[in-house]
Parts: structure tokens; C-alpha cells; sequence
């Protein structure tokens, strides 16, 4: 094992969409382990939308990676050292030890994953936290019953494609939208949506939800906000219910953005919007990986993983989600398992 650690610390705060000159890449001792510790070495890096937040100066959930830090983000590995005695070498853990290739833990915050289920990459998708947040997000806060239309936006990402079939095995009529015609195809041929337009190349929003949910919405799930979601406001039914995961419309606005005020046809509908964390059902994540695991096995719950290699490409790939590069889970591979 390599005595260096390669790291991407936050070299600066990005002002509107981030640069890879906003990250740095640097090299340090690999850690020494003290007592009750465990030397992880990651095998892949996730980066998600999320992490825009925080490292702006803007108060969160959470406090903002400090410049001169290490990038935070989720990751997956093996033990490779171990002084803790319920962790041994070998074990595969996920945990958010950053964009780092290896890291140490007393095992605050770390989980084991068990690579039966899946392979370990899943650990940071479709059986991870993407996967958590389409899992309770629909089905606890959307709460869909069968034959109810529910809108997926942003439905090619790790979450929203997901929630989709989610839904379909709820047996809900699905309607996304994603923003290219290759997603708009993957959505509708392989995954099963029942319909799904390119956002990109449509010009009136309002007229094209027309179209595709002649019955109107029953669930949202919002990851993207902006102009979609506004127009979507406007063919909600009654006691619709609006999940909002993400608005990654507006992460990288360098002022706040003016839009209609369409809340007043929450009153006339008498419709629920709840915004929501993952981690808020962080003790049912067993319930969850054990259901997605099953549908996985019986061929209900199809996922893509958009994997790049190498810590020195974490920033692109990380910037890249902002112009909608990827198709479901954007993974950055730092070694071979």
C-alpha cells in the first residue's frame, strides 16, 4: 500500500456554476491509525448535486465544507488496516469520507454494505442515498396509490429515474421529463415511463403537461424548481401531494430568481408541499435497500451508473451534472476493487 494519500480540497467559493480551478488536488501522508480506528481505502467517489450547497456560505442542513478542506461526498471502500474490533480487513463500508483516496474512521457515521445484495458501486446509488431518497421520498412523502399521475423532474438522474419505476410498481401512470432525447428514450423504452418530453426543447411548459397528464398530477417529485415547476402548479388535482428533493435549477443562480407566485392553487387544491431530507429516514435505510435489492432481483427496478476514472477528474464530473452529462448515478472510480 501506497504510503500517499491523494486528495481535491475546496480551493475557493465558486461564484455561480463551479470551475475546476475551485478544486485542487493534492497529495499527503496516507493517516496513522490511533486506537479504534480503521483505515479505509475508497474504491469509488460519488458527487451529487448536493454538494453545490454546500460549499457556498449560504446556511444549511448542514455547515459548508471550509475552503482549505477536503471536498465532501459519499464514498465506498474496503478496510485495508484495522485497530477497531468490530471492523476487520476487508469489510466494505460506506461512509462520507470525501474526495479522498483513503481515509480514517472510528466508524461514526460509517456503515457496512453487504455486496451480496449488489455490487459495491450500488452502495452509492440505487441501493445508497439516491436510492433511499426515490425509495421514501415517494412512498412517504408523495404517497401515490394506483392509478394516479405522478411527474418526475430531472427523471434520467439517480433519483428521479427511480421514482419512476417506483411508481410504476405502485401502479401509477409516470410522466418525467429529462434533458436530452436519448434520456427521453431511456426513460420510455427501458424503463417503462408512460410518457416523458426533452425540457430542453420545449418551449411552452404549460402546454406540454397538457399533453402528457391530460388527468392532471397527483405527485410531484421536484428535483429540478424553476420555470417546470411553476407550470406544474398550474395542473396539479386536488389533494395533490409535491415531494421537493432538489432544485437544482436554481444551486448555481448568483442572484435569487423572480417567478410567478403560483401558490395560491395549493389553497384552490387543497394540495401538500413538503420538503424532505434522506436522512430523516436514516433508521429504515435497512427496510429500504431490502425492498430495492428485491425488485432489482425480479426485474422491476432497472438502474445506469455514469462512472468516470480517476480522483483528478471528481470536479468535472462534478460540474458536469449541471448541464446534465450524466445519466442516472454519476460515480468516480479511484481504484479497482
Amino acid at each position: 500500500m501506497t504510503n500517499m494519500n491523494h486528495q481535491i480540497i475546496l480551493a475557493a467559493r465558486p461564484d455561480g456554476l463551479p470551475k475546476e480551478t475551485d478544486f485542487k488536488l493534492l497529495e499527503a501522508p496516507v493517516p496513522k491509525l490511533g486506537e479504534r480506528q480503521f483505515l479505509v481505502k475508497n474504491i469509488y467517489l460519488s458527487v451529487d448535486p448536493y454538494m453545490r450547497g454546500r460549499i457556498s456560505e449560504i446556511k444549511s442542513y448542514a455547515e459548508p465544507v471550509a475552503v482549505g478542506d477536503v471536498m465532501v461526498g459519499g464514498t465506498v471502500g474496503r478496510v485495508v488496516q484495522s485497530k477497531h474490533p468490530d471492523y476487520k480487513q476487508g469489510d466494505v463500508v460506506v461512509g462520507y469520507s470525501g474526495w479522498q483516496e483513503y481515509a480514517v474512521s472510528d466508524g461514526t457515521e460509517m456503515q457496512r454494505f453487504d455486496t451480496s445484495l449488489a455490487p459495491m458501486s450500488t452502495a452509492l446509488g440505487v441501493l445508497g442515498m439516491p436510492g433511499m431518497t426515490a425509495y421514501f421520498g415517494l412512498l412517504e412523502i408523495g404517497q401515490p396509490k394506483p392509478g394516479e399521475t405522478v411527474f418526475i423532474s430531472g427523471a434520467a438522474g439517480a433519483v428521479g429515474s427511480l421514482v419512476g419505476q417506483i411508481a410504476k410498481i405502485q401502479g401509477c401512470r409516470v410522466v418525467g421529463s429529462a434533458g436530452s432525447d436519448e434520456k427521453v428514450n431511456w426513460l420510455v423504452k427501458d424503463l417503462g415511463f408512460d410518457a416523458a418530453f426533452n425540457y430542453k426543447e420545449t418551449n411552452d411548459y404549460d402546454a406540454k403537461l397538457r399533453e402528457v397528464c391530460p388527468e392532471g398530477i397527483d405527485v410531484y417529485f421536484d428535483n429540478v424548481g424553476g420555470k417546470l415547476t411553476d407550470a406544474v402548479f398550474l395542473h396539479i388535482n386536488e389533494k395533490a401531494r409535491v415531494a421537493i428533493c432538489g432544485q437544482i435549477d436554481q444551486y448555481n443562480a448568483t442572484r435569487p430568481p423572480r417567478g410567478p407566485r403560483f401558490l395560491w392553487h395549493l389553497i384552490v387544491k387543497r394540495a401538500r408541499v413538503e420538503g424532505f431530507l434522506v436522512f430523516d429516514f436514516a433508521d429504515r435505510y435497512s427496510e429500504g435497500q431490502q425492498q430495492m435489492s428485491q425488485w432489482i432481483t425480479a426485474g422491476k427496478i432497472k438502474y445506469r451508473e455514469t462512472v468516470v476514472d480517476g480522483l483528478e477528474n471528481a470536479p468535472k464530473a462534478f460540474i458536469g451534472l449541471f448541464s446534465g452529462e450524466n445519466t442516472g448515478k454519476q460515480l468516480v472510480r479511484l481504484a479497482e476493487d
